[in-house]
């Protein structure tokens, strides 16, 4: 098969947002990602490129330590087009994982941000894993992000 043809790199994730403000200061404050540019698009571009029928959206990029890219996008008919499924479960949810050094002094700091832990951490029971402890957290707009703190 052509190399072509291959996607060869994840660019950036993306989240859809309620507020704009308030997503970058949990990225930023919360978890320590640099914002990187905002902007506003707006016309038949977004219904163009995304299908959705929306006269604009505000966006921003926020850069982790590792280089990782989280571009946050708010609608401005986003009340208009429905929310994230509220549970880990649902079809159609999905969560991003996060490497962290100290699951706990995380957890602290992004329950003062707003988003609370869906449970408990857990350390991973077997497989290449072992030990690793895990734990989901959600935020406002039901974004759920994985913490992961291994076991070194």
């Amino acid at each position: 098969m052509n190399s072509n043809h291959m996607v060869h790199a994840v660019d950036h994730i993306g989240f859809a947002v309620s507020s704009l403000e308030e997503a970058i200061r949990f990225w930023t404050i919360g978890l320590g990602f640099t914002l990187e540019r905002q902007s506003e698009m707006g016309g038949s571009f977004i219904l163009q490129v995304t299908g959705t029928a929306d006269p604009r959206v505000r966006t921003a990029i926020v850069k982790g330590p590792d280089g990782s890219r989280v571009e946050l996008l708010e609608y401005s008919q986003g009340d208009r087009h429905g929310i994230t499924p509220p549970t880990a479960s649902a079809i159609g949810s999905a969560h991003l994982a996060l490497r962290v050094q100290d699951i706990y002094a995380v957890l602290e700091r992004i329950e003062q941000a707003g988003w609370k832990a869906r449970g408990k951490p857990q350390a991973i029971p077997a497989g290449p894993r072992k030990e690793t402890l895990v734990v989901y957290v959600t935020g406002p707009d039901h974004i759920t992000l994985e913490l992961m703190q291994a076991n070194e």
